[in-house]
């Protein structure tokens, strides 16, 4: 199964790369395809600093522009799911599903 995965971080995180290292390695781990992989990151730019721990989104936790990013990579490889290390809420994960025409599941669902 082919999937793509995000992962929504603070500016105050200074491992997130490390963090979606370990993500991706457990993913794979259960027998997953990574064939994309996303970053998003709050407060790093000048003025988001006073934001940081925000969703860009409450529709969507990432920003519309990243939204449109991982749907089309996840078009263009075909993928199965789309899963995010973030918790997503009922919104979340149903206006997600629609925007990307797949499952979305959290690295919570995978432990279950």
């Amino acid at each position: 199964m082919n999937v793509v995965l995000v992962g929504y971080f603070s500016a105050k995180e200074k491992q997130y790369l490390t963090i979606m290292d370990e993500f991706a390695d457990s993913v794979l781990a259960l027998g997953a395809q990574v064939v994309g992989r996303f970053v998003q990151r709050r407060g790093v730019s000048d003025g988001g600093v006073r934001t940081m721990d925000l969703p860009y989104s409450s529709r969507t936790l990432v920003s519309a522009g990243k939204v449109e990013e991982i749907a089309l990579v996840r078009e263009k490889s075909r993928a199965h799911a789309v899963i995010f290390l973030n918790p997503l809420t009922d919104h979340q994960r149903e206006a997600l599903t629609g925007l990307f025409h797949c499952p979305v599941i959290t690295s919570d669902d995978l432990r279950a």
